[in-house]
């Protein structure tokens, strides 16, 4: 175990602490958890099993289940093409296909520096403006490849300023 690894032990504790020892509380745990690290690490889900009595399996579960949660570390900017039905009827597929491209990355990974993450999603609710992205909670609709490049190089401006 290295000192990454305790650290976050103890973080985790340290949120545990504000819990009753009650399974109906995993949610709550695992949002702060989320909150605390950006996403849920390994070592923080043994401390939540050990705590609440249930299983790695059952913790697992519930992450993967919800799309809030994630096992891997997130960028600070985490970027969202929706595959739904309209969104892909409507070109989204070119969009997912660019953030792989231009960023070198694969869904639900971050880059090595740390500066984006990304996933696709099923829908964000804005069928309407088909097809969309999001980068963190903001919506891009009627994206296309050439929109998502602009939004792109605008943050990678700002990052370097």
């Amino acid at each position: 175990m290295n000192c990454g690894d305790e650290k976050i032990q103890e973080e985790t504790r340290k949120i545990l602490e504000n819990y009753p020892q009650e399974k109906d509380r995993l949610i709550g745990i695992l949002n702060d958890v989320q909150e605390k690290f950006g996403y849920v690490p390994r070592e923080a889900q043994n401390e939540i099993s050990k705590y609440l009595g249930i299983s790695l399996a059952e913790i697992y579960g519930v992450i993967t289940f919800y799309s809030r949660f994630t096992t891997e570390p997130k960028g600070k900017y985490n970027i969202s093409v929706c595959l739904g039905t309209a969104c892909f009827v409507k070109g989204s597929q070119a969009i997912y296909d660019r953030v792989k491209e231009r960023l070198n990355i694969e869904p639900g990974k971050a880059t090595p520096d740390g500066l984006f993450s990304f996933c696709d999603v099923r829908c964000v609710g804005a069928c309407g403006l088909a097809p969309v992205f999001m980068v963190n909670d903001e919506v891009y609709g009627n994206a296309t490849v050439k929109k998502l490049d602009e939004v792109l190089d605008k943050i990678i401006a700002e990052e370097k300023k």
